[in-house]
């Protein structure tokens, strides 16, 4: 489940190794491309966090953050 915190959505990604990981966040970014919308993210091994917030609103959650949150969700197996 995503979290809103410190003006952030931000969740937890694990996966079983990380070419797992690493072909997560390959789809993730060709959706946020497509949004023009990236996400401030970090990768160890198996886990990616991903924060999510509008830079050009102030650096807030906006109704943006929720679609690409919808969207990541979608390419989480």
């Amino acid at each position: 489940m995503w979290k809103e915190e410190n003006n952030s959505l931000t969740k937890t990604f694990e996966f079983k190794d990380f070419i797992n990981a690493f072909a997560f966040m390959t789809k993730v970014a060709l959706e946020a491309e497509k949004m023009n919308h990236h996400p401030n993210w970090s990768n160890e091994y198996n886990k990616v966090i991903i924060k999510l917030n509008t830079h050009s609103e102030g650096n807030i959650v906006t109704e943006k953050d929720r679609a690409l949150a919808e969207k990541i969700d979608k390419h989480y197996n």
